[in-house]
């Protein structure tokens, strides 16, 4: 419907010629409402809102699996952290042990010698150090002579090792050769050594004749000619044993008598002094059966070692090793064992 202008024109109206009016009116071929093309892009719009959502969805399950993730490594590293804990407490605690154990040989051997300052000749100290190292590269070569007795290395190879190992047990009796003249009662109480191993010590070591008995079962099986020769080794070693135990028991029945040659109560200095003197001259004679003790140790050793082949002196000398190692241990125990 129109009206006319002032000037007398024809306007129709913006609805009558509006092209959404006519596509709104408008019905195509197959009698369909073109409408339907705006209620397509309504259902459009309702599939990519539920789109949506599930993307949302996605994201936060994502989020949320994430996050156990990292609490699940946050609790595996809590716990990695308490077993490493525990570990070093441990670790601690025998450290801990350990360190009584030494302060309390330590504390021991103070109170042998007068206190923690006794008078100590300082060659008894270096004696003390150079037999600790001693000790530890013994340890080393039995391990190589179980090594090569596993391997069956060659005779030769072997016998290098054997004549390794009695070198080294010479090199202790010259320390202690040294260690007896600055303090020979340092050597024969056996305090370098530890408590098991002074149980069994005679003038400052090991009997030979006793530690025959511990090694021949380990040689077997010996020759008769070797056994006859250790039978005899056995029996000379221990009449030597037995001559220096008289004495000694001798020398310490004079010691006595001498400082009891007159009243002990007596306050005369120069009676004092003699008997002071002539203890001193006495104790000499000690230095010289310790002296002969070890040397009748490294004989014993030498003579080992001519009896016997190759694989059984190294064998042997395992056996030694092992059996003093043991008795090492045996202390250690017994230091460490619960006391109440």
């Amino acid at each position: 419907m129109g009206f006319e202008s002032p000037s007398g024109r024809h306007f129709t109206t913006w609805s009558d010629r509006s092209p959404r009016a006519e596509t709104s009116t408008s019905i195509d071929g197959d009698g369909k409402d073109d409408n339907r093309l705006e209620g397509g892009g309504r259902g459009d719009l309702v599939v990519a809102s539920g789109s949506s959502d599930q993307d949302r969805g996605k994201t936060t399950d994502s989020k949320v699996l994430r996050r156990l993730a990292q609490n699940r490594e946050a609790a595996r590293k809590s716990r990695l952290r308490k077993k490493a804990y525990v570990q070093q407490l441990e670790s601690s605690r025998v450290k801990l042990n350990q360190l009584e154990q030494e302060l309390e040989r330590v504390r021991q051997q103070g109170m042998y010698m007068g206190g923690p300052s006794g008078d100590r000749h300082p060659g008894v100290a270096v004696f003390d150090m150079d037999y600790a190292r001693w000790v530890e590269e013994s340890n080393l070569q039995i391990s190589e002579l179980r090594s090569a007795l596993a391997a069956h290395v060659t005779d030769n190879d072997l016998r290098a090792l054997v004549d390794k190992s009695i070198s080294h047990y010479n090199e202790l009796f010259r320390l202690k050769g040294i260690a007896v003249k600055a303090d020979v009662f340092h050597i024969v109480s056996g305090m370098w050594k530890t408590p098991a191993e002074r149980c069994f010590m005679w003038m400052g070591g090991f009997r030979p004749s006793e530690l025959l008995k511990i090694l021949i079962p380990q040689l077997e099986p010996l020759t008769e000619q070797q056994l006859i020769a250790v039978h005899k080794l056995q029996q000379s070693s221990q009449q030597a044993e037995d001559a220096l135990s008289q004495g000694r028991e001798a020398l310490q029945q004079n010691l006595a008598d001498a400082l009891a040659a007159s009243s002990l109560g007596s306050s005369n200095v120069a009676n004092y002094m003699g008997q002071m003197a002539t203890a001193m001259a006495k104790l000499g004679t000690l230095e010289n059966f310790v002296r002969q003790a070890d040397l009748l140790r490294q004989q014993t050793l030498q003579a080992m070692a001519r009896i016997l082949t190759t694989r059984q002196a190294a064998r042997g000398l395992l056996a030694m090793g092992d059996y003093c190692a043991r008795l090492r241990a045996l202390s250690s125990l017994w230091l460490s064992r619960p006391r109440e």
